[in-house]
């Protein structure tokens, strides 16, 4: 066991955040369909199995294998993972919020909803800050290595921003519940002006240095997460705001959520639509499956989830049927990476050390008279 978690990294908690968003995402649907709830629930159960199985793997890696832990963190191109761990605390302490009652009881969910979330948060501002410091003092990376990764780190803080509201209705009155609803609004802007800064250098190595490499290809839907999950956090802000801020006017927060969440939602169809196509391209070059998948998950979820707030504060059925169609793509896309993944562990591939690059020979040159290359 010691040995087969040496090359287990931390891109591993995207399918604990995957997976709890299918359930999360599910419970808020407007179908009244039998049957859904419990089913999302058990989703969520296997959410927190896997999250359970996931940090004990990880704390054996940590344990025997530091080596390998400390040049995760010193590769540009893992540790942005590490907003991961984040995710998948505070997402699945959401699922405990929002359906844990059922199967756990009102009190134990909501202690280990409010226990993953402060825990998750904690990591989340930790790196937040510290990866874009390796990065910056200790990593060495071009513009060309640009890739949606580097979001990861910086949209942790959102999540925490769209699960906090969930708690504010079980703090006391006042000063409490209001400290929270504006700490969340901070993790809100903390994460999208963070995004703000980092989404112009992906795009602009997008296309000025061509498609990603096959095997990063779905990395592209990262780039729905901040969206999906900003507009969700706008409407939970909304939600919330009458019970939290009573002397406040509901307009204070209802309309922002809207006037942010549509145009938001409307670029996030964008970007889907983009990176759609990127990956029918890679598909069609020979893609085949890597961890990455993952990235059609919980971004997809948040889509989900962000269209649900604007169907609740707008009434537009519209938003609803989006939710809906956005919800199949995840259920598919969830089914499909958790297959593989299966697939993967049972026969050792995806827990083996990484293949070398192969070897490229230099292209020869013929020096011209002139002294020219070619």
């Amino acid at each position: 066991m010691v040995t087969a978690v040496r090359h287990l990294g931390p891109n591993w908690y995207a399918s604990v955040m995957g997976t709890a968003v299918v359930g999360t995402a599910g419970a808020a649907l407007p179908l009244p369909l039998p049957g859904l709830r419990t089913a999302c629930t058990a989703v969520w159960a296997l959410a927190l199995a896997l999250l359970v199985t996931l940090l004990a793997a990880r704390a054996l890696h940590w344990s025997h294998h530091r080596d390998q832990a400390r040049a995760h963190l010193g590769d540009p191109a893992t540790a942005p993972f590490y907003g991961c761990l984040a995710m998948a605390l505070v997402s699945v302490g959401g699922g405990a919020l929002t359906l844990g009652p059922d199967w756990l009881g009102e009190t134990a969910a909501l202690t280990l909803g409010a226990v993953l979330f402060a825990v998750g948060t904690a990591v989340g501002l930790s790196v937040a800050v510290a990866v874009p410091y390796l990065m910056a003092v200790r990593h060495r990376v071009e513009p060309h290595q640009a890739t949606p990764v580097w979001l990861l780190p910086l949209v942790a803080p959102m999540v925490s921003a769209a699960v906090g509201p969930l708690l504010v209705p079980h703090l006391p009155p006042g000063q409490a519940r209001e400290t929270l609803l504006f700490a969340c609004v901070g993790l809100f802007g903390l994460s999208l002006f963070g995004t703000l800064l980092m989404l112009p250098l992906v795009f602009a190595r997008l296309v000025t240095g061509g498609p990603l490499p096959l095997a990063l290809t779905p990395t592209l839907f990262l780039v729905l997460g901040p969206l999906g999950q900003s507009t969700t956090a706008a409407g939970m802000f909304a939600d919330v705001a009458p019970i939290a801020v009573p002397h406040s006017h509901d307009a204070w927060f209802a309309l922002p959520a809207v006037l942010y969440g549509v145009p938001v939602m409307g670029f996030a169809l964008l970007w889907l639509g983009l990176a759609t196509a990127h990956v029918v391209r890679a598909r069609r070059q020979g893609m085949g499956f890597a961890l990455t998948w993952w990235a059609f998950t919980f971004p997809v979820g948040t889509c989900v989830t962000g269209a649900g707030s604007l169907a609740r504060h707008t009434g537009l059925v519209v938003f609803d049927g989006l939710a809906v169609l956005l919800y199949g793509v995840l259920v598919a896309a969830w089914a499909t990476a958790a297959a593989h993944t299966a697939r993967g562990l049972v026969s050792g591939r995806l827990l083996a050390a990484p293949r070398p690059a192969p070897v490229v020979p230099r292209p020869a040159t013929v020096r011209t008279t002139s002294g020219a290359v070619r």
